[in-house]
């Protein structure tokens, strides 16, 4: 279990590229895989829990060519996948378990899913309830990781009103209604990440979109032949607070994907009080991407809840971060999701901030956070959560002392870049050395 220590920093500055978009990574080789033709992935994110997709789709027989983070992939249609010769490792990664469950429901062959003692305490029950509507047959009484499921040529078609609002959730019972004849649909009680749906209608699917409510028309080809993942903003959301922080100037992430749906953190900076503003902004794969600029800025304490969790559920606790340093209090509501991450993350976020001298106190589903509270160096745990570790190294920036981050192996899920990005910025050696 290895461990990383992060001093203080007086400044942060620089220009920098985060790596592709997670969420949009698994996607696009999903997509691709199930295309009627060669597809190309650019800018592919080369972190563990999007390479636990690729490699379970190779042990379905899709043949693909990796050169870094570009790939070409020969789609086999929807009816081209092969049963695996072993079961399929999902890691630490919620989205390629929710995800391929939902291909798989469609596929009549049977498989055994299985994932890392974290990924193995989410619940399953969430998906395994809609898909089993569908045709999909789960050979265990078991909501959790490892279980086994086998398929149907004969998916039924769904209209599911969603109790949570889960892209996870959401994505896989598209993904097993593109099997089905007839329309499929999911509503949710407030809107969340749409990447799924936008890459589908990209791709030539029927897709109608109603409030919080999104429909795609079964049996249809998927002629998906190139995307570009963009910068990943959930990643970007952790260099950000460093500069709202500490930049001085100011720090600048390009390249970053900016949909909506995810960048609810910075909706809620500038409620904040802090400095941050979209420049550059471009469109590729239906997806809108731009550069980011902030500033260390003096920030405020706020409400959060509501509609506004979906769209920054993954920047919680780096702006539960921002909030120790912000004047007033920080009420953080409607977040019980949180419990069921890669660790409870309300409970996780209050010990270890906690440690590090913040007045942090959890309620059932948030945290209240009072600042601005001087922060001090501690030895701290990531709980095998590889978005507290980035939190938690954020807070170090700020800290009197150096803090040592025990279990970082985490990081690598989804930012293998993270600690050679926050050294860079720490002290660039020129204005976008790091791009």
């Amino acid at each position: 279990m290895s461990s990383k220590t992060v001093g203080p920093a007086k400044a942060v500055r620089g220009t920098v590229l985060v790596p592709g978009d997670k969420s949009i990574s698994h996607r696009a080789v999903i997509l691709a895989a199930l295309s009627n033709r060669m597809c190309t992935v650019e800018n592919f994110l080369d972190g563990e829990d999007c390479l636990c997709t690729l490699d379970a789709l190779r042990s379905m027989d899709v043949p693909m060519v990796r050169q870094g983070t570009s790939l070409q992939i020969q789609g086999l249609g929807l009816d081209g996948l092969k049963a695996p010769p072993k079961p399929l490792w999902c890691g630490n990664s919620g989205t390629t378990t929710r995800l391929l469950m939902g291909v798989l429901t469609g596929q009549p062959f049977e498989v055994r899913l299985e994932g890392d003692p974290s990924l193995s305490k989410r619940p399953m029950d969430r998906v395994i309830d809609p898909l089993s509507r569908m045709g999909a047959f789960f050979l265990d009484s078991v909501t959790h990781l490892p279980l086994r499921m086998r398929g149907t040529r004969s998916v039924k078609p769904l209209q599911w009103k969603s109790p949570v609002a889960s892209a996870q959730v959401k994505s896989a019972i598209l993904l097993a209604g593109l099997y089905a004849s007839g329309t499929t649909s999911v509503e949710e009680p407030s809107a969340s990440r749409d990447h799924t749906e936008r890459m589908l209608q990209a791709s030539g699917v029927a897709v109608k979109r109603e409030g919080n409510k999104v429909s795609i028309q079964g049996t249809a080809t998927v002629r998906a032949s190139a995307f570009h993942v963009p910068g990943d903003f959930s990643s970007a959301a952790f260099l950000l607070a460093a500069g709202l922080l500490r930049a001085t100037p100011e720090l600048v992430v390009r390249g970053v994907g900016v949909n909506s749906t995810r960048t609810g953190f910075m909706d809620l900076v500038k409620a904040m009080g802090g400095s941050c503003r979209l420049s550059k902004t471009t469109e590729s794969g239906g997806e809108p991407i731009a550069d980011i600029t902030v500033k260390a800025s003096p920030m405020r304490g706020i409400a959060i809840g509501g509609d506004m969790i979906p769209r920054a559920i993954d920047e919680i606790p780096i702006l539960a971060v921002l909030a120790t340093q912000a004047q007033g209090q920080t009420v953080i509501s409607d977040a019980k999701e949180l419990r069921v991450k890669e660790s409870d993350r309300l409970s996780t976020l209050r010990e270890e901030l906690t440690r590090m001298g913040a007045r942090i106190m959890e309620k059932p589903d948030g945290v209240v956070i009072e600042g601005p509270t001087p922060l001090k160096g501690a030895v701290v745990q990531s709980h095998g959560d590889h978005r507290l570790a980035m939190s938690l190294a954020i807070a170090a920036l700020v800290a009197e002392g150096p803090t040592t981050i025990v279990d970082v192996e985490c990081v690598a899920t989804s930012f293998p870049t993270f600690w050679m990005l926050l050294d860079a910025i720490r002290s660039p050696r020129r204005p976008g050395a790091n791009a």
